[in-house]
């Protein structure tokens, strides 16, 4: 082992999604696994580090692209048997060379990464149908962030072990008594503020440090990777769009209203909308509209994926919004939720008359209603949205929960628990 990996292992925070990888590559199904995310979220870390076995090759190189590209199946068995395929997409033509050696020979296992989902909505998906395993990495969740190390094993949050065993874990009065409260209050009060990116976690980087490299993200975002998911002649009205939602995070969407601010048609905001989500900046809250008696609202809501790149797209910086902080609190949900593969499907509910519902989680035998409140003293008004859902919903009311910034544990009955928001994620 390097030097370099040596010192990478002892500073890198931990993923909950290694081990998955790690035993699916080992099985005989999992000779081609494909890891995909946002730009700079891991994937090359995770793919070095947890594949030192492997040959590492970085196809965004433009000196040796051309070279990878010519290789037959023959000479990619011969030279390449077992190899970790960096940033895939920028050579499309080794994909058709990996199936090939896929089905030409057993003893090939490769792990190809690219950082725009676009690869595997068409190549991936049209030549490797069958053949690979696909993995998702996110930003760092608060629970890998909570690591010392990379070999260190993720705890699971309150929420992961609620939903893994249908019981609530231990609960103390107020969350000042957890022996780690101290470590959990200062990796949420980051993540409000910076996100969840792995590189803003690094030792000796200071708030100045943090806010350069969001702002370089951004503009790195659409330099790149707006490019590689169309040809935009003009980029003006996909960079108004993107401000216009960092804005309205939380909020419903109003494709109508988005075009009009950006002078483009309503498809094309829901085209730009559906770029920024594909290239994991945003996420679409789809509306629970199942029930046919209920009049309810069937706009999606919009949430950015890391809070920290929210903020730099608006150069925001001090308290965040109402609508910011529940954005920040789904999204921490959402990477949980798909880390860990929790059978969950993820709602919003509204009402025309204004009743509404920040999350609704559907399980197999019912559903978990989340509100989310910014609050340093919740009371048993802020539950009254959580009150009589079963009316509404077609399974039962499994636990309501009110997540906020109190510290404090309240019963606030008809089966609701308030908790803070950084006790549940952590």
């Amino acid at each position: 082992m390097s030097l370099l990996i040596h010192i990478s292992r002892h500073y890198m925070k931990s993923r909950s999604i290694k081990n998955a990888i790690i035993r699916k590559s080992k099985s005989a199904a999992g000779r081609i696994i494909v890891l995909t995310g946002a730009r700079q979220t891991g994937k090359s870390t995770l793919a070095k580090l947890g594949f030192p076995e492997m040959t590492y090759i970085a196809l965004d190189d433009p000196m040796m692209s051309g070279q990878y590209a010519s290789l037959t199946a023959s000479q990619w068995k011969h030279l390449y048997p077992s190899a970790v395929l960096d940033e895939v997409q920028k050579v499309p033509s080794v994909i058709e060379s990996v199936k090939a050696v896929h089905d030409g020979f057993e003893d090939t296992r490769y792990l190809l990464t690219g950082s725009s989902q676009l690869l595997l909505l068409s190549k991936v998906r049209e030549t490797l149908a069958g053949r690979c395993t696909i993995y998702e990495l996110f930003p760092l969740t608060l629970p890998e962030m909570l690591t010392g190390s990379w070999n260190e094993e993720v705890k699971p949050s309150f929420f992961q072990s609620y939903i893994a065993s249908a019981l609530l874990p231990d609960i103390l009065p107020s969350f000042k008594m957890d022996k780690d409260y101290a470590a959990k209050q200062d990796a949420f009060r980051h993540y409000l503020e910076f996100g969840g990116y792995p590189a803003l976690v690094k030792p000796g980087m200071s708030n100045d440090d943090r806010k350069e490299w969001l702002a370089g993200y951004v503009r790195t975002y659409l330099e790149r990777d707006v490019r590689d998911l169309a040809n935009f002649r003009v980029l003006e009205p996909f960079v108004k769009i993107q401000r216009m939602t960092s804005l309205l995070t939380g909020e419903l969407i109003n494709f109508s209203d988005l075009a009009r601010e950006a002078g483009v048609t309503a498809n094309t905001a829901q085209k730009f909308l559906r770029y920024l989500e594909i290239s994991y900046q945003t996420i679409q809250l789809q509306p629970w509209t199942r029930n046919k008696i209920k009049r309810l609202t069937r706009s999606p809501k919009l949430h950015f994926l890391d809070p920290g790149v929210q903020r730099a797209v608006i150069k925001k910086t001090g308290i965040q919004s109402g609508n910011e902080y529940e954005s920040a609190v789904v999204a921490e949900i959402y990477k949980q939720i798909k880390n860990n593969n929790l059978p969950l499907s993820m709602y919003h509910l509204r009402t025309v008359d204004g009743r509404e519902t920040d999350l609704i989680l559907e399980t197999e035998n019912g559903y978990i209603a989340i509100e989310i409140k910014m609050s340093d003293n919740v009371t048993s008004q802020d539950g009254r949205h959580l009150r009589g859902l079963q009316d509404i919903l077609d399974k039962p009311v499994i636990k309501s929960f009110v997540l906020s910034n109190d510290d404090n544990i309240r019963d606030l009955g008809e089966n609701i628990l308030a908790l803070p928001s950084a006790f549940f994620l952590t």
